[in-house]
């Protein structure tokens, strides 16, 4: 490899990674201001619950047209024009005057974002063909993203406490800004040339029933016979879900191959990625509720706890890169899912303890985040690499769909089971059932003074909220050890037939 050829790597990677800093940064950053933004704006519950839904919804009905759209017309072009509108939509997001607002431009930021993970791996699966030079830029970038997600909750906290909270979203605009002069002289411009058509058909019907199932269960209610909109809204899921898997089973050149399934490794590594999103990553995002309202931390001092649980997966991945070179996907990925299970079964007891604080919650945080250390880069490398290198847009596209489509769908879940086990911890302290139904929403909010303005006393409001999330860890605890299983019989698969 030349110098040259070398330095514009060197570029191109520190573009990859600066665009991975800033989504990573918007996954976790955002969850520490939500307090603030129910008050400031004002938001309740379940707007809350949009301010980080809209972005994963956006951005999983686009990820894989992102992917289709780099294979057909640029990875590189693609990925500018997602740096483009992160940046521009992140200026929105910082003038945002309220909810509404901030959750429209959060939808375009989401399209954005995007297009980033979509061109991420798929660029660096292009610019870095040799073995070990792969091996390095994977983990790079993992350390990078792993870095944006893990000093985000801590950057937030400080930025809303000392500078604002608008400064959340509009640090990414200079950041975009230099992201978009490297790629544009260092990324090498790449395609798929037998990508001649957008399934546009696959891309509306998978977006709405995504969208469908999310909005039912954000709803937080159950279906009844007279409620037209909740009925309607699942008939047309449903049907939006069926018509995306006859598109994508009659298309030429679907970006859902549902054919690449019956590659173990892929599929595998699906399931490795939808387990991570099914239980620590949706998570970050109700855990700063805990720390500052069910623990009393200030917005500060509950970003520096959140470190336990982040900071790992900026310090393993190297890790879990090097057993994935020794023992394969087949160890490294139900392992990781297995220690994010373990991770979370420690948090429930820390939580549900006599005196929980941050003592007891740190050694399941540093487990579950070593856990998703050890397998996040392993995911994306396993996954690109079981397909043929001519449709990595499409192979990346599906890796970050499954994790956005998952993370979007849990989000709303865990928000669905916080709530309700809160109600039913009000119920258990002996409170009327419409009293607990009403104020359910309040704190899992976060907010115990509106609670205590109520007539609620902070200790039953705390015990409700410590209940809700024992369930919430019960769950992901579930997902985790539920999906490890999964895999390794799917991997392990693979494995007897090679051997045999």
């Amino acid at each position: 490899m030349s110098a040259n050829t070398s330095n514009r790597n060197t570029l191109a990677l520190a573009a990859v990674c600066l665009s991975a800093l800033m989504v990573g940064l918007e996954i976790s950053s955002i969850p520490t201001i939500l307090p603030t933004l129910e008050q400031v704006l004002p938001a309740d519950f379940q707007q809350l619950q949009w301010i980080m839904n809209a972005y994963t919804i956006a951005m999983t009905a686009c990820l894989m047209a992102s992917g289709a759209l780099a294979d057909r017309f640029g990875r590189k072009r693609v990925f500018m024009a997602g740096v483009a509108v992160f940046g521009i939509s992140s200026l929105a997001c910082g003038l945002a005057t309220n909810a509404p607002i901030l959750i429209a431009a959060r939808v375009v930021q989401g399209v954005g974002g995007a297009a980033l993970l979509a061109c991420q791996i798929a660029v660096l699966s292009h610019q870095f063909r040799d073995s070990p030079d792969r091996g390095v830029a994977f983990s790079l970038w993992g350390i990078v993203f792993g870095a944006g997600l893990g000093f985000g909750p801590l950057i937030g906290g400080v930025t809303v406490a000392f500078i604002g909270w608008v400064w959340v979203f509009l640090a990414h605009v200079p950041l975009a800004a230099v992201a978009l002069l490297l790629a544009r002289f260092a990324i090498a411009e790449s395609s798929d040339p037998d990508a001649v058509r957008i399934d546009i058909a696959g891309i509306v019907t998978l977006s709405l029933a995504v969208f469908c199932l999310v909005y039912l269960i954000t709803r937080g209610q159950a279906l009844r016979l007279d409620d037209l909109v909740g009925i309607g809204t699942a008939v047309l899921g449903g049907a939006s879900l069926l018509m995306f898997v006859i598109v994508e089973m009659k298309v030429a050149r679907p970006m859902f191959d549902f054919g690449t399934l019956r590659i173990p490794t892929f599929s595998g590594a699906l399931l490795g990625a939808a387990g991570m999103n099914s239980s620590f990553w949706p998570f970050v995002i109700y855990l700063p509720i805990w720390f500052q309202a069910g623990l009393g931390y200030d917005s500060v001092t509950a970003g520096f706890a959140l470190l336990a649980y982040t900071l790992p997966t900026l310090i393993a991945p190297p890790f879990g890169e090097r057993m994935l070179l020794r023992h394969g996907p087949v160890i490294v990925l139900p392992l990781g899912l297995f220690v994010i299970g373990a991770g979370f079964l420690l948090m429930y007891f820390g939580a549900i303890s006599e005196f929980p604080g941050w003592v007891t919650m740190l050694p399941g945080c540093v487990l579950a985040g070593t856990g998703v250390g050890l397998m996040n880069t392993p995911v994306a490398n396993t996954a690109t690499a079981a397909v043929p290198a001519e449709r990595a847009g499409m192979g990346s596209g599906m890796d970050m769909s499954v994790r956005m489509i998952a993370l979007a769908i849990n989000i709303a879940l865990m928000g669905f089971i916080l709530l309700h086990g809160i109600r039913a911890g009000l119920a258990r302290s002996g409170l009327p059932g419409d009293i607990a139904h009403m104020l359910g929403e309040t704190i899992a909010a976060g907010n115990l003074h509106a609670a205590e303005a109520a007539g609620i006393a902070r200790p039953i409001a705390q015990h409700a909220l410590a209940h809700g999330f024992g369930w919430v860890m019960l769950y992901a605890l579930a997902c985790g050890w539920g999906l490890s299983a999964l895999s390794f019989a799917v991997l392990r698969r693979k494995l007897l037939v090679s051997v045999g």
